[in-house]
C-alpha cells in the first residue's frame, strides 16, 4: 500500500517538474486571453465531462466568487451543472450536443470557451468548440495525453496540454493549471500593476 502512495506522489512530482518547462507560455497566454475577454465585457463558458466537469464548476466558482483576493465577481458559467438542461438536450438530441447547444444559447461573439478534456477526444467538448467558432468565440483547450482532436481544433487559440498517459496525473495538473490561471487573471486585472 505504501508503494502505491509513493508511486503516485513521485509521478505527480515528476510531472510538475516537466510542466515547469512546458506550461509557462500557454498559462500566460490563456490568462491574457481570458482577461481580454472579461475586460471587453465577455464571459467565460466552461465545459468538461466527469472530473473535468468538476474542474469546470470549480474554475467558474473561483471567478464568479473569488480566488485569493477580494475583488469584483468575474463572468463565468460552468455548463456542467444544470441537470434539466443537460438531460433535455441529451434526450431530445444527443449527449454529444449537451455543451454545443448551451454555447449556442449563452455564447456571444467576444465570449470565450474553456474546453476541458483529459483525452482531448470528448465529442461533446469538440462540438462545443465548433459552436464557439461559429459564434466568433475564442477557445482555450485544456487536454492530456497527446491533446487529441481538441488540441488540433482550428478554433483553439491556446492549448494547455499535459502530455501524460495517466488520467489522475493529468487531472491533478489540470486543477493546478486552473488555479495558476486564477492567480494570473486576478493579478492582471486587480493586482498592483494593473
Amino acid at each position: 500500500m505504501r508503494k502505491i502512495i509513493r508511486e503516485a506522489m513521485e509521478a505527480g512530482i515528476e510531472l510538475r517538474r516537466a510542466c515547469l518547462e512546458s506550461l509557462d507560455e500557454p498559462l500566460l497566454k490563456a490568462a491574457e486571453t481570458m482577461v481580454t475577454c472579461l475586460k471587453g465585457g465577455g464571459k467565460i463558458l466552461v465545459c468538461g465531462n466527469g472530473g473535468s466537469a468538476a474542474d469546470a464548476q470549480h474554475f467558474a466558482g473561483e471567478l464568479v466568487n473569488r480566488f485569493e483576493m477580494n475583488r469584483p465577481g468575474l463572468a463565468a458559467v460552468a455548463m456542467t451543472h444544470d441537470a434539466s438542461v443537460i438531460t433535455s438536450i441529451a434526450n431530445d438530441f444527443s449527449f454529444d450536443d449537451i455543451f454545443s447547444r448551451q454555447v449556442e444559447a449563452l455564447g456571444r461573439e467576444g465570449d470565450l470557451l474553456l474546453a476541458i478534456s483529459t483525452s482531448g477526444d470528448s465529442a461533446n467538448v469538440i462540438k462545443a468548440a465548433d459552436a464557439a467558432q461559429r459564434i466568433g468565440m475564442k477557445t482555450v483547450a485544456l487536454t492530456g495525453r497527446d491533446g487529441g482532436l481538441l488540441g488540433k481544433h482550428s478554433n483553439v487559440s491556446v492549448h494547455l496540454n499535459i502530455a501524460h498517459k495517466s488520467t489522475p496525473r493529468v487531472q491533478e495538473m489540470h486543477i493546478t493549471s486552473l488555479h495558476i490561471i486564477c492567480s494570473l487573471v486576478d493579478e492582471m486585472m486587480f493586482g498592483q500593476g494593473s
